[in-house]
């Protein structure tokens, strides 16, 4: 019997090992994916941060009304200036032209909303006396929802805009005679 016993004892403990291996890859692994991550910037933090007033933001500064929507800058590229406030973004339809680098430009007015553009690499939260800054470019026309997927209260589910990525002929067009675009009623 005991060295049934002693048989079984070696063989529990040659299974014990080969998980506690397992284990220890799994582990190494992981950390390996998240120093990765961390040191092509996919996980950390900007390395300039923007803080603003959330409390004067639409009187003053950058993120008044007439100054909201997509501009184009002297190089070419087009800048997005947008707030998220209880229960909307301002503005609620943004125009954007493809095959363009786009740089969207974003605070929140009040609590933490979620920045999210369907189908693109854009998403980030929006924190209070923060500049969010996410930058993109759309290969194809279309329309992108964009809704706030952070719980920023009771509202939360109807507060969501669109981008509208449109032709760059088409777009530089449209904003030719205005100073600011959106696609707001």
């Amino acid at each position: 019997m005991s060295d049934v016993h002693n048989e079984a004892a070696a063989v529990a403990e040659r299974v014990e090992r080969r998980w506690a291996t397992v284990a220890i890859l799994i582990v190494v692994f992981l950390a390996g994916m998240a120093a990765f991550a961390g040191i092509h910037q996919a996980t950390m933090p900007q390395t300039a941060v923007e803080t603003i007033d959330p409390t004067t933001i639409h009187l003053q500064g950058e993120f008044i009304e007439s100054n909201l929507g997509s501009a184009v800058e002297q190089d070419g590229s087009v800048t997005v200036r947008a707030i998220g406030q209880q229960y909307s973004f301002s503005p609620p339809c943004i125009v954007v032209p493809t095959q363009t680098p786009v740089t969207f430009r974003a605070t929140s007015a009040d609590v933490v909303h979620g920045f999210l553009i369907q189908g693109t690499n854009i998403n980030t939260m929006l924190v209070p006396g923060y500049v969010s800054v996410q930058k993109a470019s759309f290969d194809q026309p279309g329309e992108h929802l964009m809704p706030c997927q952070e719980f920023c209260s009771v509202g939360h589910e109807g507060m969501w805009a669109k981008v509208k990525a449109v032709d760059k002929q088409q777009f530089l067009s449209e904003i030719a005679d205005k100073r600011r675009l959106s696609c707001a009623p």
